[in-house]
């Protein structure tokens, strides 16, 4: 079997330090998490930066790229990925503040959808727009599906040009008023693209260890971390860290090694920069 890339997603908009000591939110602590993350497993990081003053989600160029330059020195094999996620931030200017970085990567959401306080808007014009930046500065798209209309807008793109081969999405699955977190959906998903795409699972909570356990027994790959689930078991804070050696060692049991910074380039078609 292909090695498995394991993303971690480490702070994201909704975990708080108050409730959550072990979520990472200045410069140095998600510099320190990411690197620990790598040395369990991870070989992609996905960032969110956080107000300095409220401690919530921000788009926060300068923070950006510290993150970006401070890993890029001490840890090059590490893949950042930088989040254009706002939900309920619609100006496309600090949305793109990761992009304007120029990682290696970067989140990237065709298409809108309803959450239960409100809806995560992502117009034609504006998605349309950050294909094109991404295209132009070398920059890979991770194709976000929270329902199956992403996926397709995110094909309609490839055809017409904006994206390159190898696609690669990111099935998440389980947010509320979204798809859900079921092997059907996820066959589903699967169905839709095209053989040569790779893909990702992001199961939200309760659907997190399931979701790993599918998609790495069908071949794909995982996205865990803290922003998507803070507990390792039922009452049980985790830690990032926790979360990727979990991972590996599901992927130790099942056969699939597990992929470093270099190999997920190549199969992702990432040039290093």
């Amino acid at each position: 079997m292909k090695k498995v890339i394991i993303t971690c997603a480490l702070t994201g908009s909704v975990p708080t330090k108050d409730k959550f000591p072990a979520v990472p939110v200045t410069v140095e602590e998600i510099v320190e998490d990411a690197i620990r993350c790598h040395s369990a497993g991870a070989s992609v990081v996905h960032i969110h930066v956080r107000d300095k003053t409220t401690g919530k989600v921000c788009h926060d160029e300068d923070q950006f790229r510290a993150i970006k330059e401070n890993l890029t020195a001490k840890c090059p094999d590490l893949i950042v990925q930088m989040s254009t996620g706002g939900r309920y931030e619609t100006d496309p200017y600090t949305r793109n503040s990761g992009l304007r970085c120029h990682p290696e990567m970067a989140s990237w959401s065709p298409g809108s959808v309803g959450f239960p306080t409100g809806a995560y808007v992502n117009t034609t014009e504006f998605y349309t727009d950050q294909a094109k930046y991404m295209l132009e500065h070398n920059i890979k798209p991770e194709i976000e599906c929270f329902d199956t209309h992403m996926a397709q807008n995110g094909m309609d793109l490839y055809k017409e040009g904006l994206l390159k081969a190898p696609l690669y999405f990111n099935f998440v699955m389980g947010v509320q008023r979204a798809q859900p977190g079921t092997l059907q959906q996820l066959s589903y998903l699967m169905s839709m693209i095209p053989k040569d795409a790779e893909w990702n699972v992001s199961g939200v909570g309760e659907h997190q260890t399931n979701t790993i356990l599918w998609g790495m027994s069908s071949g794909g790959h995982v996205r865990v971390g803290m922003e998507d689930n803070q507990y390792l078991y039922k009452g049980v804070k985790a830690t990032n860290v926790q979360q990727v050696e979990r991972v590996a060692r599901i992927a130790k049991e099942i056969g699939r090694e597990i992929a470093s910074g270099a190999e997920t380039r190549a199969m992702l078609g990432i040039q290093k920069k």
